[in-house]
């Protein structure tokens, strides 16, 4: 029979030989190959961004990084995968605005929660979004489009109900009273190209999309929505410049499911910081106007919570549903 001091000692022996497990576990950490999944279909920025950091992060971590596509639903479908996956950095998930931030607000029921299932680990980067016409569109700057609208609501592509493109656009249209009409498109070069054939007014379109087609001149910029001017177009303002406070991006990042051990995070943040600030990311990212930070995950979880703060409401105020 075994005593009371003897059961003790052998629970503690049990607890030091697990934290021990534990500890060799996440040394060995990682033995295996890890994937990282992108709700949205491959070619996109999403897909694109993964592929490249990922391609830079799987040798050094000694494993390869393999990117799942699996879209659907405003990568609810890819979400919910990872929001119930194990804990233990072997799965990461690409996240987005509307990933973190609109969904609890756009959908009434989620499989998941942002809030409790997902630990951020880097940032990929904030997208600068434009407000651009056609060259000879007699709308020659914001202020022009503002004072059009009051006789004639123009219409405006995005590509896509609750984008942060549209929910953008509609906060300009609040902080600025400017009047126009949404057409929702399948991507954003659908928009553009609809713009181009003359089949709607305006579009708002990020830098990822945009800079070839306001480079070369295919389209004019009005304006752009973030904090200062892009470094690629300076002669475009921003709305701040003319007296309008709205600002708004899109933005990426990457999670992984909450619990996972806090060293595996660490890790993965470094090895995040590492890749993005290598010359070839650094380079693109630079090359399309893309603005990055090398954020830790304490400070991408404070800009994430931010984002919350002013888009969550927004979109309740609206009414914007996308399980109605």
């Amino acid at each position: 029979m075994v005593g009371r001091r003897g059961l003790l000692g052998g629970m503690a022996g049990l607890g030091v030989a697990g934290f021990a497990q534990g500890a060799a576990a996440q040394a060995a950490w990682p033995d295996r190959p890890m994937r990282w999944i992108v709700g949205y279909p491959p070619g996109g920025a999403s897909d694109a961004f993964a592929r490249l950091i990922a391609a830079q992060m799987g040798p050094r971590l000694g494993q390869n990084v393999v990117v799942e596509n699996r879209p659907g639903g405003g990568a609810v479908l890819a979400s919910e995968i990872v929001a119930r996956a194990p804990a233990d950095g072997y799965t990461w998930m690409h996240v987005d605005n509307g990933i973190l931030t609109y969904n609890p607000a756009l959908y009434a029921r989620l499989p998941y929660d942002p809030d409790r299932d997902f630990t951020g680990v880097g940032f990929i980067g904030r997208f600068p979004l434009f407000i651009v016409v056609r060259p000879n569109d007699p709308v020659r700057d914001f202020a022009g489009l503002l004072a059009a609208s009051r006789t004639r609501a123009p219409t405006y592509g995005t590509p896509a109900v609750a984008s942060p493109h549209h929910l953008a656009m509609e906060l300009v249209k609040r902080r600025t009273g400017l009047a126009a009409e949404h057409v929702p498109y399948r991507g954003g070069p659908a928009a553009m190209q609809d713009l181009l054939a003359g089949n709607v007014d305006v579009v708002v379109i990020d830098t990822a999309t945009g800079t070839p087609f306001i480079r070369d001149g295919r389209v004019r910029a009005l304006c752009v929505m973030s904090e200062a001017r892009s470094a690629l177009f300076p002669d475009v303002p921003t709305l701040r410049d003319l007296g309008h406070d709205a600002v708004a991006y899109g933005w990426q990042g990457m999670s992984v499911p909450a619990g996972t051990p806090a060293p595996v995070v660490a890790r993965l943040a470094e090895e995040m910081i590492r890749a993005m600030t290598s010359p070839d990311l650094a380079r693109r990212l630079a090359d399309l106007g893309i603005e990055y930070q090398p954020w830790t995950p304490a400070q991408f979880a404070a800009f994430v919570a931010q984002e919350n703060a002013t888009w969550r409401p927004l979109i309740r105020d609206l009414g914007i549903r996308l399980d109605s």
